[in-house]
């Protein structure tokens, strides 16, 4: 398998195009690329996050138990190394933003040891950041 890594190509759903591209842009950082009055190209930490257009609705997000957290699913992020996951905690705290967990460690002193934390998009998307103290862990069990 190439161990190059690939940037993934994620299309999300959002009822509120503004909103979400003053989000993705202003509290993560995201610069912007081609656009419509439909949709919107993000770059997100290299990779290609689109933001489509699609009317709200009444569903509520599901969640599974995990540490005794309620983890959404779906849920989609980006694996930061170490030491740019407290900074970018730090900045999210800064801007206000609501976590429905709080950043924390898991598995501390174990392997797979990894810092985490889960938000909501504007329009409801579940995102988890996450780091891992030593990166050859990802996938570790």
């Amino acid at each position: 398998m190439n161990s190059i890594i690939s940037p993934f190509h994620l299309a999300i759903p959002v009822w509120n195009l503004e909103e979400c591209r003053q989000f993705y842009i202003e509290i993560l950082g995201c610069t912007e690329g081609r656009s419509s009055t439909h949709w919107i190209d993000l770059n997100l930490f290299g990779h290609q996050l689109v933001l489509h257009f699609k009317p709200k609705t009444k569903e509520h997000v599901h969640s599974n138990e995990v540490d005794g957290k309620r983890v959404p699913v779906p849920h989609f992020g980006v694996v930061l190394p170490w030491s740019d996951f407290k900074k970018f905690s730090k900045q999210l705290k800064t801007k206000g933003v609501q976590f429905i967990i709080e950043p924390y460690v898991r598995f501390e002193g174990e392997i797979g040891e990894q810092a985490t934390l889960f938000f909501l998009d504007p329009s409801g998307n579940a995102l988890e950041f996450k780091s891992f103290k030593e990166p050859n862990q990802l996938f570790a069990k």
